[in-house]
């Protein structure tokens, strides 16, 4: 199975969900392995759910919800809102980085 090299980066307090590391550099499948999209290719959408799977080491509810990352969670891609990239559809490729940083401080 062919796989991506991306850089994922944690900010605004979520590095210390992830090791307490703020880069990481991780290789995840091409395409997703198995269920109903086994064989498409790999989004922000099955990273996040792979990040939580292999990365999250504790409190999994400051990360996600309902599916995808929490609100309060500003995600980048290749410095560019999520939003204008098709949020959590876009199609993840080979050197992408990708950041999430949390917009929510105690106070």
């Amino acid at each position: 199975m062919d796989s991506l090299k991306l850089k994922v980066e944690f900010g605004g307090g979520l590095e210390l969900l992830f090791s307490n590391k703020r880069t990481h550099l991780v290789t995840i499948p091409s395409t997703v392995p198995e269920g109903d999209r086994q064989g498409e290719p790999v989004d922000i959408n099955f990273l996040i759910h792979w990040l939580k799977d292999q990365l999250l080491k504790e409190r999994p509810e400051l990360f996600i919800e309902g599916g995808t990352v929490r609100p309060g969670i500003l995600v980048l891609v290749n410095d560019t809102d999520w939003e204008l990239e098709g949020e959590g559809d876009y199609n993840v490729k080979e050197g992408d980085e990708i950041v999430f940083i949390s917009t929510l401080h105690g106070g």
